[in-house]
């Protein structure tokens, strides 16, 4: 059996409640932590490997509240990691599809300010630049969903083939509204505020075009 891929909205953040998207990367507010503190009692902790976030914010709080326990927030995107600790990785393909203040991110200066213990170091200077890989556009966004689900595929062939525990191969990826429907290939995917999903990650009948395919657990 592969991994269970866990999918995580964000919890509440400031634009979502004052509707200013001009504000740049906004943090949670305080139901938000509220929210995301909820997460700890997710029914698959003790299950995670890796917890992907985006770079964004509002989902970095949302992970180190929620699973702040079990990650190492030391190691960066390094492959290692300590026995029996989450590795956590920062996706900036991962973060939110527009180019409004609200979904463009922080440099890596205010992310070390911000989040002191936390390894940046895997992010390149100007991530969070809607451009290229990351421009706020149907085909761009479509693009990086599929490496994402690419990248999630090859994390969990890693997990099996490292000899991890199948109880043990869970992996979490704490994203947004609009790309999380992207990633799943799901128009009609709105989970709530810091809510989650489960899919399993494979190959679909039209994997060859739309590369691997993530199908809900029912």
């Amino acid at each position: 059996m592969s991994s269970t891929v866990y999918l995580v909205r964000h919890a509440e953040s400031v634009h979502n409640v004052t509707k200013d998207f001009n504000l740049r990367d906004p943090g949670l507010t305080e139901l938000g932590f509220t929210q995301a503190a909820s997460l700890a009692s997710f029914p698959a902790l003790s299950s995670i490997a890796i917890v992907l976030t985006s770079p964004l914010t509002r989902a970095i709080e949302t992970t180190i509240a929620g699973f702040g326990a079990i990650v190492d927030q030391s190691i960066g995107g390094e492959t290692g990691g300590r026995e029996g600790v989450a590795r956590l990785i920062l996706d900036p393909d991962l973060q939110e599809r527009s180019d409004l203040p609200c979904d463009t991110g922080s440099d890596i200066g205010t992310l070390r300010a911000r989040f002191p213990g936390l390894d940046v170091s895997a992010l390149a200077e100007e991530w969070y630049v809607k451009e290229g890989a990351h421009a706020a556009n149907d085909a761009a966004v479509a693009a990086r969903a599929r490496s994402v689900r690419e990248r999630l595929q090859a994390l969990a062939r890693d997990l099996v083939d490292g000899g991890v525990p199948e109880t043990k191969r869970a992996i979490v990826v704490v994203t947004h509204g609009v790309f999380m429907k992207f990633l799943a290939k799901d128009d009609t995917l709105d989970l709530p505020k810091a809510g989650w999903k489960a899919y399993t990650i494979g190959n679909g009948e039209e994997s060859d075009r739309t590369g691997p395919v993530l199908t809900p657990v029912e």
